[in-house]
This record gives C-alpha cells, sequence and structure tokens, in this order.
C-alpha cells in the first residue's frame, strides 16, 4: 500500500464514526499534490444535499482529528466539500446508485459505435448506465447497449444536464 492510499484509507477510518453519527455519506477521500502544495480532500453527502454548515462542522472535527492522530508529515491544506454535480464515479455504491442515469464516460482509447448507421470512433460519450459489475459496464447509446472493461475506462462521471 502506498503512503497515499494509507492516508486515505486512515482518514476515512476517522471520518465513520463522524458520518455515522450526523447519517452523511463519505464519498471519497483525496490525498494530491496540486501545484507544489499537498491537498487532503474529504467529499460528504447527504440526502437532500450537504450545506456549508455541514462542511464546516466535518472539517474542524476532522482538523481536530488529525492534529491529534498527526500521522502525515507533508504540510498539506484540508478540503471538507460536497463531490459536485458531475462527481466522478469510484467505488462500488456510486455506480449502484448511479445505475438507470446518464454519465460521461472518457476512454484511454477510441472505441468503434454506431450513430446513424455510421461507424464512428469515439473516445468519449454520454450513455445511460444499464449494468455495473467490478470488471466491466453497461451503457446504452440510445440504440444499442454496449460493454466497457473497466480497465479502458479514465473517468466516469455523472452527466450534467442543463
Amino acid at each position: 500500500m502506498s503512503k497515499k492510499e494509507e492516508y486515505e484509507q486512515r482518514v476515512e477510518e476517522l471520518l465513520a464514526p463522524i458520518m455515522e453519527e450526523n447519517n452523511f455519506e463519505l464519498v471519497d477521500v483525496e490525498y494530491v499534490k496540486e501545484a507544489g502544495s499537498w491537498y487532503l480532500r474529504a467529499y460528504i453527502d447527504k440526502e437532500g444535499g450537504i450545506t456549508i454548515n455541514d462542511c464546516e462542522m466535518v472539517n474542524r472535527t476532522l482538523s481536530d482529528l488529525m492534529d491529534e492522530y498527526d500521522f502525515i508529515d507533508d504540510s498539506y491544506i484540508l478540503e471538507v466539500s460536497s463531490p459536485g454535480l458531475g462527481r466522478q464515479l469510484k467505488k462500488d455504491k456510486d455506480f449502484i446508485r448511479s445505475l438507470g442515469k446518464d454519465i460521461e464516460i472518457k476512454l484511454y482509447k477510441d472505441i468503434v459505435l454506431e450513430e446513424n448507421g455510421k461507424k464512428i470512433k469515439a473516445k468519449e460519450f454520454v450513455g445511460r448506465l444499464d449494468g455495473y459489475n467490478k470488471e466491466e459496464i453497461e451503457v446504452f447509446l440510445g440504440n444499442e447497449t454496449i460493454t466497457i472493461a473497466m480497465k479502458d475506462i479514465a473517468i466516469v462521471r455523472l452527466a450534467i444536464d442543463f
């Protein structure tokens, strides 16, 4: 397990009782370096949507716990926020919750699709998530359902319909 994965797992463990106590859902934890600074981000949600006050409360509580346990050597910026409308799907529960919803998919390489009787190459497209297991997803693209291996997907997120 990498240091990054260890930090994320330990933060998830610290957040678990806070999430349970407040009926929140921990969507994701990430420890990333951006523009020379480390960020520790927790994405939380709840039925009806998360509020700024919810994020503030979790941030203060987590900050105190991080000071107490002090297991990250680097200096970092702590952020707690909503996952946003077009959130990336990463975990089993994300995919299961999103069945039947439109998703945006970005692949590592082009695949051949048929659109209006023409074969086209596509690396990015939007479709309805109709099936999921750890190895692949099924996506309905208007007139056909295709199966895509998880290993071929760079990013999959909820599509935003304006």
